[in-house]
Parts: C-alpha cells; structure tokens; sequence
C-alpha cells in the first residue's frame, strides 16, 4: 500500500477492536448481526467534511460534475455535495456542482471482474471538456472503478477525481486511466482504509449511521 497516497486519509488497521456497542444505542433487531462499531457516525460526517475540503482545494474554482454510482453510493454523495455546496456558499466564488448518476453491474457470481455494464444510457457526452468526481460508496478490488474511469476517458473530460471508501487491496494505480494521462488527472481524492473483516456500510445497516462489522462474515 503506498502510505504517500493515504496522506490525506484515515486507515484502519485489522487488528482494531473496534468501539463496544455498549457505547451505542441501536435497534434491537440487529442484536444478533453486528460486533462492533468500528467508525461513529460523527466520525463519519466529519471525514465527509473534510474531504469536501480536500475535493475543493483538488478542483479549485472549476465547475464540478459528479457522477454518482448507484445504489450504494447515494446516501455519501449527497452529504459529500451537501458539504461542498455550504463551501461555495461560503467562499469569494460560486462553485458550481452538477449530479449525475449511474449504475454499473460488474459481479458474476459475487465476483467482481472489469466486463462492465451500464445500466441505462452509455452516452456519456456531457462529460466532455468537464471536472468529474465519480462518487462510490465502497471501492472493493478496483476492477469496476478501473473499467468506468476507462470509459469515462472515452469523453474527453478535463480531470477525473474519485472519492470513496477504498479496501487495502486497491493501490492508487489501479485508479490511472489506460492511456498515458497527465499525474494529476486521475486519483483519489481521499481514502478511508477499513480492516479485511467484512463490513457493513450505508446499505443494509443504513439507519444505524455507523460503520460497523458484520458479525461471522468472512
């Protein structure tokens, strides 16, 4: 893992505990499911915050187009452009922030590989010449993020950023287009590294707002 890349990230390591759930309060069905908490929701909000920092300092006063992946990364992209929005609201200069979403299908048989399907249109036309952030919730080996990013080149945007939450396995590499680019064209904005254990994030544990670990999944 090249820890110059994470500079600007947190990075969980596998052996964190975690926080114990007697700390938190949480519905009572999903007793028998979750572990630990391992990242508080305020902790969560705030690394949200901060990377809305980070993405404005890494596009300065360019417009931004998101493109959203879907359905996981929904609910982190629209507090991520709620947070850049308060900033531009804030600062000498508008900056303008334009969605867009996508949904992608790459898994057979739970098995993530780069033979990647849009769902809904491919046309991608009015990226062109753009700034793009390509929000995901969870980036896992890379090969779908990889696949999309060489898509996205197709369209000749200006710069490619991505935000997410990335597994240890993903190198910053993995995240370059296909074709020689300049350095800073692609990349993650930030990670947050989280331990290999499996977990549970924004989706099936949405209302419990905490990152937490599934429990007797490997």
């Amino acid at each position: 893992m090249n820890n110059a890349g994470l500079k600007r990230g947190i990075v969980i390591k596998d052996d964190w505990p975690g926080y114990s759930l007697d700390l938190f309060t949480y519905p009572e069905h999903y007793h028998e499911d979750i572990e630990c908490v391992y990242i508080p929701h305020g902790v969560i909000m705030n690394r949200i915050e901060r990377l809305a920092h980070y993405i404005k300092d890494d596009f300065g006063d360019n417009s931004i187009m998101v493109l959203c992946v879907l359905k996981g990364g929904y609910k982190f992209c629209a507090d991520l452009v709620e947070f850049i929005k308060v900033l531009g609201r804030n600062s000498n200069k508008y900056l303008e922030t334009r969605v867009e979403f996508i949904r992608l299908k790459s898994y057979l048989n739970d098995q993530s590989t780069e033979d990647l399907h849009i769902i809904g249109s491919r046309d991608l036309s009015f990226l062109r010449g753009k700034s793009v952030l390509v929000v995901e919730a969870i980036v896992d080996t890379g090969k779908t993020m990889k696949a999309l990013l060489k898509h996205v080149e197709t369209f000749e945007p200006k710069m490619v950023k991505v935000a997410g939450r990335f597994n240890p396995s993903v190198d910053r590499a993995t995240l370059r287009g296909t074709t020689p680019q300049p350095a800073q064209k692609h990349g993650p904005c930030v990670r947050s590294v989280a331990p290999d254990e499996f977990s549970a994030f924004l989706t099936r544990f949405q209302p419990l707002m905490d990152m937490k670990e599934e429990d007797g999944v490997d």
